[in-house]
C-alpha cells in the first residue's frame, strides 16, 4: 500500500497512523459527520464497519472506529473518535442509512449513546437482559450472568381499519436457526415485514477476549457454520497483518481452492433450496444431492465437511496431494455437466418462473442506501466483490473475469446470481488447480511477535457476501478487540423491503432467496 495514493482521501494536515492496509486518524467528536460525509458521499467509499473499543484503563477513554474501504487500492481508511469525558457520539445514521444497526449496537453492547439516531431500541441483546449492563466493556466479566430484566421491545405497528399482525417464529417447523419476524397484512397482502433477531447470541466478541490464539481461529470458524472456511481465512489473514507474516504462495492458492469449494456447497443448495419451497421438487432434490457431492469433496480432501480445521495464521493445515488435485480436475467439469441439466430444466419450468420472477423485489436504491452487499446486491446490478475490489489471498491472479450481477432484484435475480457464480467458481478452482505453485503450505507465527498498539483490517467475499474483522492489539502485543461482521448483519436490515406488496405464503421463499445467517448476525 502506498501512503501516498491515499492522500487524496484524507483531510489536510492530518496526523495519520499507518498499520498494514489501514490508515487511520483522529478527528474530533463534533467533526466526525463532516468527515463521513466527505468519505462516504464526495470520495464514494463503502462504509465496512463501525466498530468501538474500550480503552479506559489505558487511555481514559472510548473510541469509535469508522471503516471505509478504497477499492483498488486494497485499503482502508479510518477515521475515529475519542470518548473521553462523555459517553455520547454523533450519529451518522440521519446521513449515512448504513450506520444505523452499527451504532444501535454500539449503544446496546458498549453504553455509548449516539445522538439524533432514530431507533434507540436495543439490538441483538433481548429485554430480559438489563438495559444498564454493557457486555462489551472491559469491566463486565465474561463469566457474569446478570439478574433478569423486565423490558419490553416494541415493534413497528401500521394503524388502520383492517390491519393485523401474524408472528411468525422463533422457532420455526424445520432445523433452522430462530428467528421471529412480524407481518402487518392487510388481508394476505404484506404492508410491513419486521424481522426480530439475537435469538442465537452467544457472546463471540467478548469471548475473543478470552482465548488463546489458536481458539481464536477455532472460533471464528463458529461465527456462521456455514461460512467457517471464509470467516477464518478473514480472522486468520488480519492476523497475518499484525505479525508481518505473509502465507505461502502454495497456502495463498489453496485458501483460494477451498473458499471457492465452500461457495460452490452453498450456492448449489440454496439453489436447490429456493426451489423446493417454490413447489418444483425435482430441483430441490438435485440441489442437494450436488451440495452433497461437494461436501464429500470437502470432506476427502481436509478431513472436515465444512472445511474446519483448515486455516491457520501463515497458511493452511491442509494440503492436496497431487492424485487429489487431478482428482478434482476431473470430477468439477462432470459437476458443471450436471449442474447445467438441471438448471435446463428450471428455465423450463413456467410454474417455477413463475413463482420466483416478481417476488420479493428490493429496489437499487434501498440496497444502495444500506451498503447490501454479496448476492442481493449483485442482484440489482452492483458489481460489489471483495476478490475483485479487495483481492486477497491468490485472488490477484484468480479473481473472476466479471463480477456477476442480475438487474431485477427479485427472487429469479437472485436465484441467477447464485446459478452465475456456480460456474464461476468452477472456472476458478480448475485455474487453480493448474497453476498450484509447489513449496510450503504455512509460515509459523508466534502469538507474542504481533505488533504492539496496532490495529488491523481483512475482508474476504463469503459466499453470502462481504466478511470483514476488525482487531486491535494492546502495548503487549495481544488482542484485545476482534470485531467480526458477518454479511448477514449488513442484509437483515433489507429483507423487510422485501416483503410488502407480496403475500405472506410467498414470505419463506423471499427468506431462502437471501438465506441470511442468524448466528452471523447474533455473533
Amino acid at each position: 500500500m502506498k501512503i501516498e495514493t491515499l492522500k487524496q482521501y484524507l483531510p489536510e494536515n492530518v496526523k495519520t497512523g499507518v498499520s498494514g492496509n489501514a490508515v487511520f486518524f483522529e478527528v474530533p467528536a463534533s467533526g466526525i459527520k463532516e468527515t463521513a460525509r466527505e468519505l462516504y458521499g464526495n470520495k464514494k467509499l463503502s462504509l465496512k464497519l463501525i466498530a468501538a473499543t474500550d480503552e479506559r484503563e489505558t487511555q481514559g477513554c472510548f473510541k469509535v472506529w469508522y471503516i471505509f474501504g478504497v477499492p483498488g487500492e486494497n485499503a482502508f481508511i479510518i477515521p475515529f473518535i475519542r470518548l473521553k469525558d462523555t459517553k455520547e457520539f454523533p450519529s451518522l445514521t440521519p446521513g449515512i442509512h448504513g450506520a444505523w444497526n452499527y451504532e444501535r449496537k454500539i449503544q446496546t453492547f458498549f453504553g455509548l449513546i449516539p445522538t439524533g439516531h432514530p431507533d434507540p431500541r436495543p439490538i441483538i441483546l433481548h429485554e430480559n437482559w438489563p438495559s444498564d449492563i454493557f457486555p462489551l466493556r472491559k469491566d463486565f466479566h465474561w463469566q457474569t450472568r446478570p439478574a433478569q430484566s423486565q423490558g419490553t421491545y416494541q415493534f413497528q405497528r401500521v394503524e388502520g381499519e383492517g390491519i393485523y399482525e401474524i408472528p411468525v417464529g422463533p422457532i420455526h417447523a424445520g432445523i433452522i436457526e430462530p428467528g421471529h419476524f412480524r407481518f402487518s397484512v392487510a388481508g394476505e397482502e404484506i404492508l410491513l415485514l419486521e424481522p426480530r433477531l439475537g435469538y442465537t447470541h452467544k457472546g463471540s466478541e467478548k469471548l475473543f477476549e478470552q482465548l488463546s490464539l489458536d481458539k481464536k481461529v477455532r472460533l471464528s470458524e463458529k461465527i456462521s457454520g456455514d461460512s467457517s472456511f471464509s470467516h477464518s481465512l478473514a480472522f486468520c489473514q488480519a492476523v497475518e497483518q499484525l505479525g508481518d507474516v505473509t502465507a505461502p504462495r502454495r497456502a495463498r492458492y489453496l485458501r483460494v481452492i477451498y473458499a471457492e469449494l465452500e461457495r460452490l456447497a452453498n450456492h448449489v443448495g440454496d439453489l436447490g433450496a429456493i426451489m423446493l419451497d417454490a413447489g418444483f421438487n425435482f430441483g430441490g432434490a438435485h440441489g442437494a444431492r450436488l451440495r452433497e457431492i461437494i461436501m464429500q469433496i470437502n470432506g476427502r480432501i481436509t478431513g472436515s465437511r465444512f472445511l474446519r480445521g483448515v486455516n491457520v495464521i501463515g497458511g493452511v493445515a491442509k494440503d492436496l496431494t497431487g492424485e487429489e488435485r487431478n482428482r478434482l480436475s476431473g470430477e468439477l467439469p462432470a459437476i458443471v455437466k450436471d449442474f447445467s441439466e438441471i438448471i435446463d430444466g428450471a428455465e423450463n419450468s413456467t410454474s417455477l418462473l413463475n413463482r420466483l420472477k416478481g417476488t420479493g423485489v428490493v429496489p437499487y436504491e434501498v440496497v444502495e442506501d444500506h451498503g447490501v452487499v454479496g448476492i442481493a446486491a449483485k442482484a440489482v446490478g452492483i458489481e460489489r466483490d471483495t476478490r475483485a475490489d479487495f483481492p486477497y489471498a491468490a485472488y490477484d491472479e484468480l479473481r473472476p473475469d466479471e463480477v456477476e450481477t442480475e438487474q431485477g432484484g427479485d427472487v429469479y435475480a437472485r436465484f441467477r446470481v447464485r446459478v452465475k457464480e456456480v460456474r464461476a467458481s468452477i472456472d476458478i478452482i480448475l485455474h487453480a488447480l493448474n497453476k498450484l505453485p509447489d513449496g510450503p503450505i504455512r509460515i509459523s507465527l508466534q502469538e507474542d511477535a504481533l505488533k504492539k498498539d496496532a490495529l488491523s483490517v481483512n475482508a474476504v467475499e463469503g459466499w453470502r457476501g462481504e466478511i470483514v474483522y476488525f482487531i486491535t492489539t494492546d502495548a503487549q502485543g495481544n488482542i484485545s478487540r476482534v470485531a467480526p461482521r458477518d454479511p448477514s448483519f449488513v442484509n437483515w436490515a433489507v429483507l423487510g423491503h422485501a416483503g410488502p406488496g407480496n403475500v405472506v405464503p410467498d414470505f419463506p421463499l423471499m427468506n431462502k432467496s437471501f438465506n441470511l445467517s442468524y448466528s452471523g448476525n447474533d455473533l
